[in-house]
């Protein structure tokens, strides 16, 4: 007896693969949450529950597919809620891909949208993005230009590996790209509230043709409750709604009912979590800048750094990633884990406690500076 044959490219996320096997003393720069205690009124929610815990209708909490709709002038009926934007994003990959259909993918981009195709029968295509890496309209157009068959495509701004953002420009050419061919587009946006300046512009402000994805686990903090959602057409979320049913039946009703806490607590609950970010940004900028004598690029949105590896580290940037978790006792993600346009760079999290965030940097910066440093003691 072997696996279905669709599984035969799957394998465990390089990102647990690394932080799971680290040493204990190691500084986790690698996992991509917040690093900040859950939220007051989640915690209450939590522990006010009483009661049966029943399972809840399959679409979800009416209450909380009101909560989401009303942040992005929506109607209830226009929301899919999800265990998380990872659970909808599956459900929307079984609803709409037949096997041999194609997905556009940002390269580099989060490691879950390849395998997600595959495991519907699709095909992966990675479209480039800027010098900056953020979303390039003509790129994305050529893309579309060279794959026919194409039925969906994903954005992600700000971009999870890379913290760049994009413009609503860009984005409104993206979408009329897309409708013009017929695809679906589908923007994740699960870093968007999670900033220090400006937030970034959604697809909702450009567009009403695709569909916008979040979850309260980035800028609500609160990736545990696995609570995620897909704002759009209905006419594009009901089979989706119908796949997600019968996967889990529905989120878990006590998670449910934290993150609408979180949300109806959202002005609070934001400009906390802002705050924790600025506080952990300020501790990573610092700290690098003593060390490498130049001042990191904020992100977009998140808490990502986009580090270029040192030119002996390009070969195999995997074994550099490990000298780096065995021999420096920092864990750290390679860009080629997104992609092979991310090949040259690694990703650093600055989610965790600011003193750890410093210690981490100070471990990282003899490896950084050197190609191949002689075995570091770790205190």
């Amino acid at each position: 007896m072997t696996p279905a044959g669709r599984l035969a490219h799957l394998r465990p996320s390089p990102i647990r693969a690394i932080s799971e096997g680290a040493p204990p003393d190691c500084v986790p720069m690698g996992l991509g949450e917040p690093g900040w205690a859950l939220p007051e009124p989640a915690r209450r929610a939590l522990a006010s529950q009483e009661g049966p815990c029943s399972y809840g209708p399959n679409a979800g909490l009416p209450e909380l597919q009101a909560a989401v709709a009303a942040r992005f002038d929506a109607q209830p009926g226009e929301v899919l809620l999800g265990c998380g934007s990872q659970g909808a994003l599956y459900a929307l990959f079984q609803a709409w891909l037949e096997p041999g259909a194609k997905v556009l993918v940002p390269d580099p981009g989060f490691v879950a949208y390849p395998i997600l195709a595959r495991l519907a029968g699709a095909e992966p295509v990675g479209y480039a993005l800027a010098p900056d890496f953020s979303l390039d309209p003509a790129a994305f157009r050529a893309a579309l230009d060279r794959a026919p068959g194409v039925r969906m495509a994903v954005v992600n701004h700000p971009g999870n590996p890379t913290g760049a953002g994009t413009t609503a420009r860009a984005l409104a050419e993206v979408a009329e790209a897309a409708e013009a061919r017929g695809v679906l587009l589908l923007s994740d946006e699960v870093y968007r509230e999670l900033c220090l300046g400006e937030r970034a512009p959604s697809l909702r402000d450009v567009a009403r043709t695709g569909l916008v994805l979040g979850s309260v686990s980035k800028a609500w903090g609160a990736p545990g409750l696995r609570v995620g959602w897909a704002v759009g057409d209905p006419a594009w979320l009901a089979p989706a709604r119908m796949v997600h049913a019968y996967m889990v039946t529905a989120p878990a009703r006590p998670a449910q009912l934290a993150a609408l806490a979180l949300l109806e607590a959202s002005d609070t609950v934001l400009a906390e979590a802002r705050e924790h970010l600025r506080v952990r940004w300020e501790a990573f900028r610092e700290a690098y800048s003593e060390a490498f004598g130049t001042v990191p690029r904020p992100a977009a949105g998140g808490f990502y750094h986009w580090q270029p590896l040192p030119a002996s580290a390009l070969d195999d940037p995997l074994a550099f990633c490990l000298r780096l978790r065995d021999q420096g006792g920092v864990v750290v993600v390679p860009g080629l884990a997104f992609g092979e346009g991310g090949r040259g760079y690694l990703r650093l999290s600055y989610a965790g406690h600011p003193d750890r965030i410093r210690e981490g940097v100070r471990r990282l910066a003899p490896f950084l500076r050197h190609p191949a440093p002689p075995e570091i003691r770790v205190p």
